[in-house]
């Protein structure tokens, strides 16, 4: 049986540095809350913020068990909770939200959560200690109740998010990778959900340029997913961030999926969209940075393109400015944390075949695989460089990677 010591023990085991920044019962009481609630819950948000998570937490367990709203309410209105002044509509949305809550209420184990979470090696962050990212507050009541990360140590930076279309084009994952290794250049951390397409090409381009990379999911922090970008979720792990809201264990949910676009949207300083359909969930993302005052640019593409379509939406409706070069979402970036590092280059966009550094790793390779070292050597660049070219080809299809190496496509 594990004990109240045992489970703040483990609380603070789990929150490790900022441990001794917080109440480790209110800790254990948002925890709770996060396996009771979806994430971004208006309604839970307001009544943790306005009665604090553990006497929250244990009104609604009595209102679940009496059947009755009646002292919730009353203790909403004395502490003010925003939204109780009317009484009759806010107790009708405290029934509905009690309601969707009760099936839970008896499941919430925090125990099995931090285990869980100490399985994958994961760390605790909750509001009020040193590594909370508080640009998620902006959010209000639906900010999320606790983050989990898995993450390497990194120093704040400007954050661009990179989102667009899982299917996305060649000419998307080009764009893509430009803004990206601009952005890791310009000294800003690439923000993205880990998802197939643009996702993975603006966490991969950061990876090969040693730049932070945050890839927030839309499960569990044990939950990586999809299966055919495992590895670079590890990767991202290792060299920056991955976070999640939801309680390890929580599978992504197409409904967790569009709830996770408005973290992205919070951490980042800047949106860029570079391919979005009519119906993508990548407009979601731009819908939550753009309530949020954040700037949020489209990158254009072909008219007849439908991967271009939500894109050419936003900017035809005043929602997102155009990109007419890499650097101006990055230098949006920038402009939010300080002043412009760099003057801004009045050239167009490069594919991957117009790049010099491609088109030298590509005479280097032979017929054999290759590793990175000897490619550095055969072109007369330094291993960095040939790392980002590669990188770039591999967006395009030029080239492939096995256990040998690296060889021509």
């Amino acid at each position: 049986m594990t004990t109240s010591g045992d489970l703040l023990g483990a609380v603070w085991s789990a929150l490790g540095v900022g441990a001794g920044e917080v109440d480790l019962v209110e800790t254990a009481s948002r925890i709770a809350w996060s396996t009771i609630a979806e994430p971004g819950d208006a309604v839970a948000g307001e009544l943790v913020t306005g009665l604090g998570p553990e006497r929250a937490l244990g009104a609604v367990l009595e209102a679940a068990d009496a059947g009755d709203v009646g002292d919730l309410l009353g203790r909403c209105v004395e502490s003010g909770v925003a939204g109780s002044e009317d009484t009759v509509a806010f107790g009708a949305v405290l029934i509905a939200a009690v309601e969707r809550w009760t099936p839970r209420l008896g499941r919430t184990d925090v125990g099995d959560v931090l285990t869980a979470a100490r399985t994958v090696g994961a760390t605790l962050i909750v509001p009020g200690t040193s590594a909370w990212p508080c640009a998620v507050d902006d959010l209000g009541p639906h900010a999320p109740l606790v983050l989990w990360t898995r993450s390497a140590a990194a120093t704040p930076r400007p954050g661009l998010a990179v989102v667009g279309s899982r299917a996305n084009t060649v000419a998307g994952a080009e764009a893509a990778a430009e803004i990206a290794s601009t952005a890791a250049d310009a000294g800003c951390s690439i923000i993205s959900g880990g998802a197939y397409g643009i996702d993975a090409v603006a966490h991969r381009v950061a990876i090969a340029a040693g730049a932070p990379t945050t890839a927030v999911l839309a499960g569990g922090i044990d939950q990586l997913y999809p299966a055919g970008n495992v590895e670079l979720l590890r990767n991202v792990a290792r060299q920056g961030t991955l976070l999640a809201e939801s309680p390890p264990g929580t599978r992504p949910t197409r409904w967790r999926f569009l709830a996770r676009n408005r973290l992205i949207a919070a951490l980042a300083d800047v949106t860029v969209v570079v391919e979005a359909g009519a119906r993508s969930g990548a407009l979601n993302t731009a819908h939550h940075a753009a309530q949020l005052g954040r700037p949020v640019f489209a990158v254009p593409g072909a008219f007849s393109s439908s991967a271009s379509v939500g894109c050419h939406r936003l900017v035809a409706q005043g929602r997102a400015q155009l990109v007419v070069h890499p650097r101006d979402p990055v230098d949006a970036a920038l402009a939010s944390s300080g002043p412009l590092t760099a003057d801004q280059p009045d050239e167009p966009l490069a594919g991957a075949r117009q790049d010099p550094e491609v088109l030298r790793v590509l005479d280097a390779l032979g017929r054999r695989a290759m590793p990175e070292h000897e490619v550095a050597g055969r072109s007369g660049m330094s291993v960095a460089a040939v790392a980002d070219a590669l990188a770039l080809a591999q967006l395009q299809g030029l080239v492939v990677h096995g256990s040998g190496g690296w060889a021509r496509a």
